[in-house]
């Protein structure tokens, strides 16, 4: 099989954000990538690429899959690893389309985010502030977490999110997501204490640096030496593994994108309207949300068995 550069680079990138942000293993990384190549292939055959082609060729596709002969199960899996490259694709400003967001697979089961107690969140921002040998390392660790869980952020909006946007102690920051979209999300009182404290330590370490090594400010919340400038979600994602051998929970539990569904299922769970948190997590179709609807069964059936005018008949 060969596969064009431009696709090759798109299975890259497309698999470096699944292990950052999603903590996939190794084999989910390789059964996306052994689809992607297999679909890129396809395609190079018909003169096309993943930027050029269309629902027909991914509907083509499915089809020429199914004169193979190939399962339910494995054409089901192919369709979720191109529906996931594309939705991607879209969000990272790649493609203006989502040519696979409307196409209806063979069907299987649908897996619930996996996600975090309140309790085991308490642990992680508590373990946070535990973890570094510096004070300013612990404050740094103490506002990512600190900020990741009252935000709800990508991992990737996280750890670019520039300086400008944290001056000031601000009730609520912007947040430049996929695709060049912006949204407000405000910041509970803890994030912003963290926040303040991090910038505090972040801005004296910086003059020091001008002063001995003549370095040039950072444009980044949180900077590094890396060719990026800032921390990077492989680092990010490396350290909260730490943070959750700390805490006393399973590393393999915990990942960026975990964090993000604490945020939506907590909220949901005290209250929070679908559609706020739609707007706070910045999805662009309801219908991405509506996963977290699952942990409104026992509240609701609650409610009906406590509130309904007939219960106590």
């Amino acid at each position: 099989m060969s596969v064009a550069p431009q696709d090759a680079r798109w299975i890259s990138g497309f698999a470096e954000a699944q292990m950052a942000e999603l903590g996939a293993a190794e084999n989910t990384q390789l059964s996306y990538g052994r689809d992607l190549i297999g679909f890129s292939d396809w395609l190079s055959g018909r003169g096309q690429s993943f930027e050029t082609a269309e629902r027909a060729d991914i509907e083509a596709y499915l089809i020429a899959c199914e004169a193979e002969g190939l399962a339910q199960s494995t054409r089901a899996r192919r369709l979720s690893s191109i529906k996931q490259l594309y939705r991607f694709a879209y969000e990272e400003g790649w493609r203006a389309d989502n040519p696979a967001i409307q196409i209806k697979g063979p069907g299987r089961s649908k897996r619930l985010p996996k996600t975090l107690s309140e309790d085991e969140v308490g642990a992680l921002l508590t373990a946070a502030r535990e973890i570094g040998r510096a004070p300013a390392v612990r404050l740094r660790n103490t506002c990512l977490m600190e900020l990741l869980y009252a935000t709800g952020m990508r991992v990737s909006e996280l750890v670019s999110l520039p300086v400008s946007a944290a001056r000031g102690d601000p009730r609520m920051l912007l947040i430049r997501g996929k695709g060049g979209k912006e949204r407000m999300v405000p910041l509970s009182a803890p994030a912003r204490a963290a926040l303040t404290a991090w910038l505090v330590a972040r801005d004296q370490a910086e003059d020091i640096a001008k002063i001995e090594k003549g370095k040039k400010s950072s444009g980044f919340v949180f900077p590094s030496r890396g060719k990026l400038g800032h921390l990077t979600r492989i680092g990010f994602y490396q350290l909260i593994k730490d943070i959750a051998i700390q805490a006393g929970i399973s590393p393999d539990k915990v990942t960026p994108h975990t964090l993000r569904h604490a945020f939506a299922t907590h909220l949901l769970a005290h209250g929070a309207d679908l559609r706020a948190i739609q707007t706070l997590l910045g999805h662009a179709d309801l219908s991405t949300t509506e996963i977290y609807t699952h942990v409104l069964d026992e509240r609701l059936k609650d409610l009906v068995l406590t509130k309904h005018p007939l219960a106590e008949k």
